[in-house]
C-alpha cells in the first residue's frame, strides 16, 4: 500500500498520475491497461479540483495505491462539498458529437476504464472514490 497527500491544483495532476503509474507498473499492468488507470485517475482528480473544491488550491488529494494480487485499487479521498453520482445523467451518445454536453462525460470515462467504482460521503472522511483495475489474463 502506498498513500501520499497532493495539493488539488491542476499542475499536480503530472505527479498523481506518475505515483499511480508506478503503483500500476508495479502490479504487473500492461500499457494499454496502465492507460485506462491513469486516463481515470487524471479525469477523477480533474473533478475533485473542478467541481468538489470549485477551483484549484482549495484542498488536498489523498491518493492510496493497494495492490490486489491481480489488480489495483486506488482510493482518492477530498474535502470538498458531497458528490452524489446519482444526480449526473449520462451523455447522450446518439446525437452528433459537437452537441454532447461535456458535464457526465468524465464520469461515464471512469467507468468504463475502471473495473468497479464507488463512491461514498461521511463526515469524518469527506469524499471517497473507490476504483479498482483488474489485469486482463
Amino acid at each position: 500500500m502506498a498513500t501520499a497527500k497532493f495539493s488539488g491544483r491542476f499542475e499536480s495532476l503530472a505527479s498523481i498520475r506518475k505515483f499511480v503509474l508506478q503503483a500500476a507498473s508495479n502490479a504487473g499492468f500492461n500499457e494499454k491497461e496502465i492507460y485506462a488507470v491513469e486516463l481515470a485517475v487524471d479525469e477523477a482528480c480533474s473533478n475533485i479540483i473542478e467541481h468538489a473544491y470549485g477551483g484549484e488550491g482549495k484542498g488536498d488529494i489523498e491518493c492510496t495505491c493497494n495492490d490486489l494480487n491481480g489488480g489495483l485499487e486506488i482510493i482518492l479521498k477530498d474535502d470538498g462539498k458531497p458528490f452524489d453520482p446519482c444526480t449526473v445523467s449520462q451523455p447522450d451518445f446518439s446525437v452528433a458529437l459537437e452537441e454532447i454536453k461535456p458535464r457526465g462525460a468524465g464520469l461515464f470515462l471512469i467507468r468504463n476504464m475502471m473495473d468497479d467504482v464507488d463512491f461514498e460521503f461521511s463526515e469524518k472522511d469527506g469524499n471517497v472514490l473507490r476504483m479498482v483495475k483488474r489485469k486482463k489474463e
